[in-house]
């Protein structure tokens, strides 16, 4: 609050303190110096089309005579008018022309003004008078009328306009104020004493106009405003502190009523404190934003008071609505850009919108397309929309403002760089998430082993494959991973062909290989999980030097259930190997053991069963 008024009062002593002569600073000079050029340039182009008006003028002068002299002779008098008729038409036409060149020359060349005490401007200056330039004429006019408005004994009535020579001065008892001369009226399309009469006028009134509010009542007057315009800002920035005060007083009292917090489903993402905090924060901003506002819309009224200040309020002024008239000007230009960017996005999500309702109905089996999978519905559909997406933008990109500028074009391009930099193994995963799409390889609620990875299909992505172990465990592996590697699915072939599990066991010499089949077939068929209407086979794969290698292959349809079905075959397995008494472990053991207890449970041999005694034989020299 200190601040504002600081900056407030330090405005109004800037605006008092204002001198009434404008200081010319480098950059006016800059200007004032092409004008010149260009106003004397102008003017020259002004006088060569003046002067080719006033040759024609006088050639037509010349052939009026002519024509009233030869009135008897009829031939000669029809010839001289038609050269006059033809000089006319070419006169006229050259008038149209010079006319609409002077349009021109005037609207790009708007002259040097001549604002004395720092009012509204009287006149403009076109013309360099001997060696005074435009902007050294208006100078020395503001500098004259200053002595004017100075002099306690002015006369409005001594302000004239009196001719002197080929020009018309207009002065002011011996005081010569401004000569207007003949190329002025020439730029004014006006007689010369016509616009010394005007500017005359325009002295009178300004100088009158000064002298009146600078008498000390109008002073007084405009400081007994100022003070007022003090009083009513205090005011309002007073209601508004008020104002403010109350709403966190009510805020405090009712917090119950109007905060409760603000959860996302069961997670507090505002508590009441926090929600008290932030729209307290927010008041204040408000509060600062709001006297700001006002403080600024008392400047121009302050500097509006005093004459010499004025300037300053229409610069704010314009400083206020230029932004606001550029920015609907600019939204006002940009509309059919938008309607367009509208359009586009309208058409592209329609599409979209489609090409998802035309993916679910593939999925979902309602719709068949003949070599077109379900399952790729949805990853197809996925790969429209993001063309879809991609080309709009294309399309959308030389619409969206500043799109044509270096800046933007050197930003798109960075980014760009960036993105093809950072985003290389992406790409190549989502490549291989399009190509393992249409491989299929597996579906969702496969058993698949991927490198050394076994587990079940839960996710598929563009750019990854999660699975789930048989322990559990959810395991992400990037979709370039696949693709580079080898895949076993279990389970595709499992539900028509069966799924062939095997194990193997070995077994001596001495055992019969038939019974061997035997047990392993029985074992088998007791196993939970395994296909009735495919008989399990065994396969001997190998003879060793110390027993044989059997291998029972038994058919499942429940591919997921291999751990459970591997854990009951080797169960029965070992059952039906201990009810024959046939020992399963290594030809090793069982070459170097001698005398000691089996491995065969006690309740698979017989009650009167004794170890076999150790058999050592001792030789005598």
């Amino acid at each position: 609050m200190r601040v504002v008024f600081t900056l407030y009062f330090t405005g109004i002593l800037v605006s008092l303190a204002l001198p009434c002569n404008a200081q010319s600073d480098s950059s006016k000079a800059s200007r004032d110096s092409i004008a010149d050029t260009q106003l004397i340039l102008t003017t020259r182009l002004l006088r060569e089309s003046d002067s080719l008006q006033k040759a024609g003028d006088e050639q037509k002068r010349l052939l009026q005579e002519q024509l009233l002299i030869s009135k008897d002779n009829d031939t000669r008098k029809k010839e001289l008018q038609q050269k006059l008729d033809a000089l006319e038409q070419a006169d006229s036409l050259k008038k149209t022309q010079a006319r609409q060149r002077i349009i021109q020359l005037k609207a790009t060349n708007s002259g040097i003004p001549v604002v004395p005490f720092h009012r509204d401007t009287l006149f403009y200056i076109y013309n360099k008078l001997g060696p005074l330039k435009p902007s050294d004429r208006a100078q020395n006019i503001d500098r004259k009328l200053g002595q004017l408005a100075d002099d306690p004994f002015f006369s409005p009535d001594s302000v004239k306009a009196i001719a002197n020579e080929n020009n018309i001065d207009v002065i002011y008892n011996d005081l010569v104020l401004l000569t207007v001369t003949d190329d002025d009226a020439l730029w004014l399309d006006q007689d010369k004493i016509q616009v010394a009469q005007q500017y005359a006028a325009a002295v009178r009134k300004a100088v009158l106009q000064e002298k009146k509010d600078s008498s000390l009542q109008s002073i007084l007057i405009r400081i007994a405003w100022l003070l007022l315009i003090i009083v009513i800002f205090s005011v309002i920035v007073y209601g508004i502190n008020r104002l403010f005060k109350r709403l966190r007083r009510k805020i405090v009292r009712e917090k119950d009523r109007y905060f409760k917090g603000v959860k996302v489903k069961e997670y507090a993402l505002l508590n009441q404190q926090k929600q008290i905090g932030i729209v307290f924060s927010v008041l204040r901003v408000a509060r600062i934003i709001l006297i700001l506002l006002v403080f600024y819309i008392t400047l121009p009224f302050v500097f509006s008071i005093f004459p010499w200040t004025k300037g300053i309020a229409d610069k704010l002024i314009n400083w206020t609505l230029s932004p606001v008239k550029s920015i609907l000007l600019g939204f006002l230009h940009y509309l059919p850009k938008l309607l367009t960017i509208i359009v586009i996005y309208v058409i592209t999500r329609y599409l979209v919108k489609l090409v998802n309702y035309l993916a679910e109905e593939i999925a979902s089996g309602n719709l068949t397309l003949k070599g077109f999978y379900p399952d790729w519905a949805r990853p197809t559909g996925s790969g429209i929309k993001f063309l879809l997406y991609a080309f709009m933008f294309v399309v959308i990109f030389p619409y969206l403002p500043g799109s044509d500028s270096k800046i933007f074009q050197g930003v798109s391009v960075f980014l760009g760089i960036l993105f093809s930099l950072g985003s290389s193994s992406a790409i190549s995963n989502v490549i291989a998430g399009f190509v393992i799409t249409y491989m299929r390889p597996f579906k969702i609620g496969d058993r698949v082993k991927i490198g050394e990875i076994t587990g079940d299909v839960i996710e598929k992505n563009l750019l990854v494959t999660r699975l789930r172990t048989i322990k559990n465990e959810e395991i992400t592996v990037p979709n370039a991973s696949i693709l580079n590697g080898h895949t076993i699915n279990f389970t595709t072939s499992s539900k028509d062909l069966g799924l062939i599990l095997h194990t193997t066991v070995t077994i001596g010499y001495e055992i019969p290989w038939k019974q061997v089949h035997e047990l392993l077939i029985n074992a088998a068929n007791a196993t939970d999980g395994v296909m009735r209407d495919k008989a399990p086979f065994v396969l001997q794969t190998s003879l060793d030097d110390f027993a044989i290698a059997y291998e029972i292959n038994v058919y499942t349809d429940h591919s997921h259930k291999m751990a459970v079905i591997y854990s009951d075959l080797h169960r029965h397995i070992i059952d039906e190997f201990n009810k024959a008494g046939i020992e399963i472990m290594s030809p090793h053991f069982i070459a170097h053991r001698d005398g000691n207890m089996t491995t065969v449970p006690p309740e698979y041999l017989p009650p009167d069963y004794q170890p076999p005694a150790t058999k050592l034989k001792v030789e005598k020299d």
